[in-house]
């Protein structure tokens, strides 16, 4: 794990949420398309304890289940296997704007119509989350959802499905994960059949608005609730691994090390 700054480490609760808040009116400016006034935007996130940008450089979904763990919250990541299929980078975390998709197999009168009103109601820092149960029968996301999801500011696509368009997202370097991928379109083979509403992957439930993070690990969903203490106790570990790393490096066995900081 990369090192946290020292002039972060040493008050994390004071100093951090003063960089976070310097951080998300300086993001809020302009993302593709998208325009956000700075109160608008730490609406959403002013409550929490550091950054955006310092959660996607140093945490992890691993940090975030130990965190969620700690509070008694044990099953907040589904037991499903997620493809990273575009971009091998940190931690992809924002707010869940949830979509919920069916199988079909006659003509849609009405094709692509709420999946692309859910796009054009997206905000900056939302992660598109595709509830559609596993299936594989078409690729629901591709290049083009992707290029009208950047443009209104989401920062990447969770689909519980397949995608189409891998290799014209990966150069876009939007960040996509997925079961699988199909190449076929989902004009009359799936669409959404609703939109910010609650919805389950996996059997975790995911309300519109929840924290919601992936990476080579898998996913993890942070309810509302408890976003703020989950974060805080997450960042928190950070630190406290720092110091069992650097105390096996310098010589100290597990057991000892297990002992003395309560942290593996």
């Amino acid at each position: 794990m990369t090192r946290i700054p020292t002039a972060t480490r040493s008050s994390p609760r004071s100093s951090v949420h003063d960089q976070s808040q310097r951080s998300q009116l300086s993001n809020s400016e302009e993302v593709g398309n998208a325009t956000v006034p700075p109160s608008q935007f730490l609406s959403r996130f002013q409550s929490l304890p550091i950054s955006l940008a310092l959660m996607r450089e140093f945490l992890s979904v691993a940090l975030i289940c130990d965190a969620l763990d700690s509070i008694g919250l044990g099953l907040q990541s589904p037991r499903l296997e997620f493809k990273q299929l575009t971009v091998r980078s940190n931690l992809l975390i924002g707010r869940a704007k949830t979509t919920l998709w069916a199988d079909m197999a006659h003509v849609d009168p009405e094709p692509y119509k709420l999946e692309l009103l859910a796009i054009d109601s997206a905000q900056l820092d939302d992660i598109i989350v595709c509830a559609a149960h596993g299936s594989l029968r078409s690729g629901i996301w591709g290049e083009l959802l992707s290029s009208a999801a950047r443009n209104r500011g989401c920062v990447g696509v969770i689909v519980d499905g397949a995608v189409r368009d891998v290799a014209k997202m990966r150069e876009m370097n939007f960040s996509v994960y997925a079961r699988g991928t199909s190449p076929y379109d989902s004009r009359n083979r799936q669409r959404v059949i609703d939109y910010d509403v609650a919805i389950e992957i996996g059997g975790v439930p995911i309300q519109p608005g929840d924290l919601i993070a992936a990476d080579e690990d898998g996913l993890v969903v942070i309810p509302q609730s408890v976003e703020s203490e989950v974060i805080q106790r997450a960042w928190d570990k950070t630190h406290a691994e720092n110091k069992v790393r650097d105390a096996v490096r310098g010589g100290m066995t597990a057991t000892e090390a297990f002992a003395t900081f309560g942290v593996l």
